[in-house]
C-alpha cells in the first residue's frame, strides 16, 4: 500500500517536470557547492526510478476506466474502511503522501477489482472440488475483546438482538476478521485453538456461544453455516470461489493483460517501451497459433 502511494505521488512529480522538459536551459532545484541540480536531471532520476510503475498505473487507470466505472463513493467507502483497518499505518500514508495520492490509489485499486470480477469464472468442477474440501467443517464468526466484563456486555447486547456483524465491528480486536463481521472463514477441528474449537463445534447452525475464554482473550462465537447436500449451498459457494478467483493474482493479471491488449497500448518512450511486454507476449503467441 505505502509503496503504490509513493508510486502515485511520484508520478505528480513526473507528470509535473515532463511539462518543462522542454526548456534549453534546465531550471536548476538544488544548488549545491559540487554542483546544481537541475529539473532535467531531477527528472531523468524519477524517471529511471518510479517510471514503469508510475506508467503502469496511469496506463491501468486509463484502459480500465473505459470499461468500468469507480464513483466518489466507492472510493471514499473503500478509503474508510482501510483506515479502519489499518489504523495508524493507514494514517501515516496519508499525511506523508496526502489523502488525494491515496484517494487514486484507492480508485486504481477499485478498478483492477472490478476487472477482475469480470474475469473471474467459476465452474460446476470449481464448485464441486471446493465442497470436497469443507467435509467435517463449519463456518464461524466471532467477537474477541480482552475482558469478561466487555464480553458480557456485548453478549446482552446480541440476546437483545443487535446485529452479531455490526457488534463485531465495533468491539472485535481481531483485525482479521473485525471488518468482516468476525467471519472466519470455514475451518476443521484443529485450526482453533482448544477452548475456541470445543464451543464452536458443540453449537448449531446460527447459534451464538457464551463467552469463552483463551490465551486470546475472550471470544463471543456464532456458527453461520454448516455442510449440507451441495445443491442447497451450490450458490453461496459459487459466490464464495468467485471470491476467492478474484483475490488470485494470476486472475488480476490476466484481466489487466487483456485490458491493455484490448486498448492497443504502445509505449513511445524508448527507454519504457518493454513495461506491457508481458501483456503483448500471450497476445502474439495466440497470432500465432492461428497462423
Amino acid at each position: 500500500m505505502k509503496k503504490i502511494a509513493i508510486v502515485l505521488a511520484a508520478a505528480t512529480s513526473i507528470l509535473a517536470l515532463s511539462a518543462c522538459n522542454n526548456n534549453a536551459d534546465s531550471e536548476v532545484v538544488v544548488e549545491t557547492k559540487a554542483g546544481n541540480i537541475t529539473k532535467d536531471e531531477f527528472y531523468d532520476a524519477m524517471k529511471a526510478r518510479f517510471g514503469a510503475d508510475v506508467l503502469t498505473e496511469l496506463v491501468h487507470e486509463k484502459v480500465l476506466s473505459e470499461k468500468y466505472e469507480v464513483t466518489d463513493e466507492e472510493v471514499q467507502s473503500e478509503f474508510d474502511n482501510l483506515k479502519t483497518q489499518y489504523g495508524a499505518q493507514f494514517e501515516s500514508v496519508v499525511q506523508t503522501q496526502g489523502e488525494d495520492v491515496v484517494k487514486q490509489m484507492v480508485k486504481v485499486d477499485l478498478l483492477r477489482k472490478k476487472a477482475a470480477e469480470a474475469e473471474a469464472e467459476v465452474t460446476d468442477e470449481d464448485i464441486k472440488a471446493y465442497y470436497d474440501t469443507l467435509e467435517g467443517q463449519i463456518r464461524a464468526s466471532h467477537i474477541l475483546v480482552a475482558d469478561e466484563a466487555t464480553a458480557k456486555e456485548v453478549k446482552e447486547k446480541l440476546d437483545a438482538g443487535e446485529s452479531f456483524e455490526d457488534l463485531a465491528k465495533e468491539y472485535s480486536t481481531d483485525p482479521g476478521s473485525a471488518q468482516n463481521g468476525g467471519d472466519l472463514g470455514w475451518f476443521g477441528e484443529g485450526a482453533m485453538v482448544k477452548e475456541f474449537q470445543d464451543a464452536a463445534f458443540k453449537l448449531k447452525e446460527g447459534e451464538v456461544s457464551a463467552p469463552v475464554k483463551s490465551d486470546y482473550g475472550f471470544h463471543i462465537i456464532k456458527v453461520t453455516e454448516t455442510v449440507k447436500p451441495l445443491e442447497e449451498m451450490k450458490e453461496s459457494l459459487k459466490e464464495e470461489v468467485r471470491n476467492q478467483k478474484i483475490q488470485q493474482p494470476d486472475t488480476i493479471q490476466n484481466a489487466l493483460d487483456k485490458a491493455i491488449e484490448e486498448s492497443n497500448v504502445e509505449v513511445k518512450d524508448e527507454d519504457l517501451k518493454d513495461t506491457f511486454k508481458a501483456a503483448e507476449e500471450p497476445a502474439e503467441k495466440e497470432e500465432e497459433t492461428k497462423e
